[in-house]
């Protein structure tokens, strides 16, 4: 794989992708973050594992919405409740749902908030998101606390990257033909926000999951 170095300016990026940086100012990221962790209050965090093997992830993860995705060692999947407490999910908060709103163009809320949190050590590997039926739905990513290293590819894993520093505040929408686009996180740059009280980075990432059906 052939893979450009780490860019600090905005990169020349594919078709359908778009970046947002800075798009939300200090007073948005602290409600955010309160709203996290009011999510968190009710779905705490937890670490999945990866399918077959059972190797846990470096971050750790919860969700929002009718639904939440998960991995363990039966694979990747959307569930209605949490892996742990067995409760349902807590409701997607409603400045997400305007975020949503306002980058999206797609009819229908989603339905899935993965909050992902990384410490100082995190990464994800590229991966696809290509669990939900509703291809059709852009996938909008939300940057919170330190800084980040994102790593985009194309539709196959040995297709050229590109990356670039991605910091609190900044948002990443996959839509279209970018879509099912590689991507991942190689490392967090610790100690490059002050946000999050205890460090570390929040992603928020939304989700269509079904298909919106139209009435007739």
């Amino acid at each position: 794989m052939r893979a450009a170095g780490p860019q600090n300016a905005s990169p020349t990026l594919p078709e359908g992708v778009g970046y947002f940086p800075q798009y939300l100012d200090s007073n948005r990221q602290e409600e955010l973050v309160e709203v996290a962790r009011e999510v968190v209050a009710q779905a705490p965090l937890y670490r999945p594992s990866m399918p077959g093997t059972g190797k846990p992830f470096s971050v750790q993860m919860t969700n929002a919405g009718p639904l939440g995705w998960m991995a363990d060692r039966t694979g990747y999947r959307y569930s209605k409740t949490h892996p742990e407490t067995e409760k349902p999910w807590p409701e997607i908060p409603t400045i997400l749902l305007d975020l949503w709103k306002e980058l999206c163009g797609y009819p229908a809320p989603p339905e899935c908030c993965l909050i992902n949190h990384y410490d100082a050590g995190a990464r994800m590997g590229l991966h696809q998101d290509r669990d939900e039926i509703e291809l059709g739905a852009p996938v909008i990513s939300v940057s919170l606390g330190d800084s980040a290293v994102f790593r985009l590819g194309g539709e196959n894993r040995r297709d050229r990257t590109i990356s670039w520093r991605v910091s609190s505040g900044d948002i990443v929408v996959l839509a279209n033909e970018a879509r099912l686009c590689y991507h991942g996180i190689d490392r967090v740059i610790s100690g490059s926000s002050r946000l999050l009280k205890g460090g570390g980075r929040l992603n928020l990432t939304l989700r269509r999951v079904n298909r919106h059906c139209v009435p007739s």
